[in-house]
């Protein structure tokens, strides 16, 4: 009797490592690979159905949508009719960027609003802005109104069970005084209804390192965009592992970061194609980084 009740607890302690150690995991850790959309942007309009098909197939789970308007919806789909077409193709929509140039402009909401009802119906997590206009970004002063209006923005996510976050570019770390836009946003904005999603390949275009972001903003980077940097011409994309960023590295920041999910993005520069490079990518990424 006290041999079966001693391998029985042997067994529990066992079990209760082995899902303790499934439950801190991350995206690292579970194998998902998400894809933002934009990267596929010539192909969607035109054959949603089978492009989201060609993702499930490339390897991708996870998705970061974009392209939705109050008027089109995303390329004439509703949001319930792209759920289902995602849901049909095993892949899981994490966030989404939707354009707020109207409220970063005029604090006009409605855009603002229709993202958040849009979200909701997807099962998204992330609101998240992928853009500011050259308009209402060129003063350190301009900056401290777009952290206002991220914070505001957060609390109806936060109200709707959603959360919001802010994409990065190259222009965020321009200078002003002694201070970037984006030291500005961050130090502006309530941890609590504002996260931030890193494009590390802007970073590294930008002269930074993603290090220094993580270790002064520990735990606000909850996503990343990765592309990785052309060796020949530092202004073109390349598929992850065929550049010069080492993402092996990067990854080991990931807690240091808050990184909770991640998202290929090709903007430029595909090798074969569309669908081959994102397929490069993602095999990448699971064979030498996830592994």
């Amino acid at each position: 009797m006290f041999k079966s009740q001693k391998n029985l607890s042997g067994l529990l302690l066992v079990a209760i490592l082995f899902f303790t150690g499934i439950s801190a995991s991350n995206a690292q850790k579970r194998k998902d690979v998400g894809l933002q959309l934009y990267s596929l942007r010539e192909l969607l309009p035109k054959d949603v159905k089978g492009t989201l098909q060609k993702v499930s197939l490339a390897g991708y789970t996870q998705v970061e949508l974009y392209g939705f308007s109050i008027k089109d919806q995303f390329w004439g789909l509703t949001p319930v009719e792209l759920k289902k077409i995602l849901e049909e193709n095993h892949l899981k929509p994490i966030s989404g960027h939707f354009n707020m140039t109207p409220y970063f402009k005029t604090g006009e909401q409605a855009e603002l609003k229709a993202a958040i009802d849009a979200a909701k119906i997807l099962g998204l997590k992330y609101v998240t802005i992928p853009w500011l206009n050259p308009d209402v970004r060129t003063s350190a002063g301009d900056y401290r109104t777009m952290a206002k209006r991220l914070n505001y923005a957060g609390q109806l996510c936060k109200n709707a069970g959603l959360k919001l976050a802010y994409h990065n570019h190259d222009f965020e770390f321009i200078k002003y005084g002694n201070e970037t836009g984006m030291d500005i946003l961050l130090k502006n904005t309530d941890k609590k209804l504002v996260n931030f999603e890193m494009d590390i390949y802007w970073v590294i275009r930008s002269g930074l390192q993603p290090y220094a972001l993580f270790k002064a903003n520990p735990g606000r980077f909850v996503m990343w965009h990765i592309k990785d940097m052309d060796k020949s011409d530092p202004t073109l994309n390349a598929e992850v592992g065929s550049g010069t960023i080492n993402y092996k590295d990067i990854f080991k920041q990931a807690k240091l970061s808050g990184m909770k999910y991640f998202f290929v993005e090709h903007e430029t520069n595909y090798k074969p194609d569309m669908i081959g490079s994102i397929t490069q990518s993602c095999t990448f990424i699971k064979d030498q980084i996830l592994r």
